[in-house]
């Protein structure tokens, strides 16, 4: 208790505070310009904390991290264009309460639970550290790849009812994301000649295209006054009522649980957390109508991986995602070597990691609900410069990622597909879920075929395999329950 106490102390010392501020407004505008990750505003961030104490430099960090998490819905929600790719999930159902009239209900639903669920990956960081971090180094590329697979059951919750085309739609993102070399041999595939596609396709990119490009040409296609009727009505600020609450809080504590232990496992990240977070919502919501559950359940799963990456971090010098990584570098650039021997030698300063951790989830909270008031007020923009600014940032955001103007093509080809695709009914989540998956499938799937030199029961010979083999098959029957208790209705 004395520990926690001087963590607090020590937490809460001025500098420290003003760091916690610049990486929480920080994190949160880069979160929420699509194209610039909350991982490119850690490394811009990252020489500011060259002169500063140990706490005071991971604080900046985590700041960011934790701001760049939450920021990514603000944009989802109101333009209907995710901010980072774990915000895909929270744009389904966001976006379409947004045109609804309920942008601000939307927004404080976010808010509360990405904070709720970063609280509870904290509370659980400092109890079960150590015993989830030995759990986490049981997965192998054969648990992997059964975990991913799981994840792509959550296609048939984002079809929207349309299974078939939600299918086809996934099939498309796995074509674009083979494109580029080969991972594991290192030749090349699809490239067809054109040397910027040796790196693969940037999915950020693709995912910017597919989900800004169809809205910008559906609301220059639409006159003033129709999309002033479809966007803007009756925007306020709005948290979620006591009993609006107890019904979300079974979906809210389950996704975070998820958020940390995808968090915990290297190599997997937000995106995959968030999704089964919306999916598992969706499942309990049993309705194709947006809901306020779809938004609390990924947006407490991504933030939820906040604590849970650090756990592999800390405990075994580990990064679980590659903001983690830029965070070890700056451990290591302070003389701090994550892994056992930080708890024993500088248990202070992992007691300060965890308190500061839990202020700048309160402080992103208060710094979020107070910024929802103005966030809204972008829908009173006049349409027509509104979405002429997306397009311009959209551009930037491209470009940015690689310093590249193929990225921008690239953007504008998604863009085009996502369109096509929208207009004959085609959903977009499954194409933006298998890019986000794919990578980590197919490297899972090849390594462990080489770890067992080609024996393809090597995927079912662990029990964890065959736990998510199983709640994959549990998903798909459920959604097929689903399905006929719909036609019978």
């Amino acid at each position: 208790m004395e520990a926690i106490l001087q963590a607090f102390g020590s937490a809460l010392q001025l500098n420290v505070i003003l760091m916690m501020i610049l990486g929480a407004v920080v994190g949160i505008v880069f979160g929420a310009i699509p194209g610039l990750t909350y991982s490119m505003g850690i490394i811009l961030v990252l020489p500011l904390t060259f002169n500063l104490d140990p706490l005071a430099a991971i604080t900046l960090l985590l700041g960011v991290y934790v701001g760049g998490m939450t920021g990514g819905s603000v944009s989802a929600i109101i333009l209907g264009i995710p901010g980072t790719p774990s915000a895909a999930a929270t744009c389904l159902d966001g976006h379409r309460l947004a045109k609804e009239g309920k942008a601000g209900k939307a927004l404080g639903t976010a808010v509360l639970s990405a904070t709720i669920g970063g609280l509870i990956s904290v509370v659980i960081l400092v109890v079960v550290a150590p015993i989830i971090a030995k759990f986490a180094l049981k997965f192998g590329p054969a648990e992997i790849f059964a975990l991913v697979f799981f994840g792509f059951s959550a296609i048939a919750g984002i079809s929207s009812g349309k299974v078939i085309k939600g299918l086809i739609s996934g099939m498309i993102g796995l074509l674009v994301m083979t494109m580029g070399m080969d991972p594991v041999m290192g030749v090349k595939r699809y490239t067809f000649g054109s040397i910027n596609l040796l790196g693969g396709v940037d999915v950020l990119s693709f995912m910017i295209g597919m989900f800004a490009i169809p809205q910008i040409v559906e609301a220059f296609a639409t006159d003033e006054s129709g999309i002033k009727r479809k966007l803007d009505t009756n925007v306020s600020m709005a948290f979620p009522t006591i009993k609006e609450i107890k019904a979300l809080s079974g979906t809210i504590l389950k996704s975070a649980l998820i958020g940390v232990g995808i968090g915990a496992i290297p190599g997997t990240g937000g995106p995959i957390a968030a999704f089964l977070g919306y999916d598992q919502a969706k499942r309990k919501a049993c309705s194709d109508e947006p809901s306020l559950e779809c938004v609390a359940g990924p947006e407490a799963a991504h933030n939820g991986v906040t604590g849970g990456a650090l756990i592999p971090m800390l405990t075994l010098g580990i990064p679980g995602d590659p903001a983690t990584a830029i965070l070890l570098g700056a451990l290591l650039i302070h003389g701090l070597k994550p892994g056992p021997l930080l708890f024993q030698e500088n248990s202070g300063f992992v007691y300060g990691i965890y308190a500061t951790l839990f202020i700048i989830n309160i402080l992103v909270f208060s710094i979020q609900s107070f910024g929802i008031r103005f966030f809204v007020k972008v829908l009173d923009f006049k349409k027509s410069y509104l979405y002429t600014t997306i397009m311009v940032l959209c551009v930037i955001g491209a470009y940015s990622s690689h310093n590249n103007m193929f990225d921008v093509f690239t953007m504008f080809a998604a863009g085009l597909i996502g369109f096509f695709m929208q207009k004959y009914g085609f959903p977009v989540a499954p194409t933006i879920l298998a890019l986000v998956l794919g990578p980590t499938m197919e490297d899972s799937f090849r390594r462990a075929l080489i770890l067992s030199q080609g024996n393809f029961m090597t995927f079912i010979s662990s029990p964890i395999s065959i736990v998510f083999y199983a709640f994959t098959v549990f998903v798909l029957l459920s959604q097929v329950r689903r399905k006929k208790k719909t036609k019978k209705a």
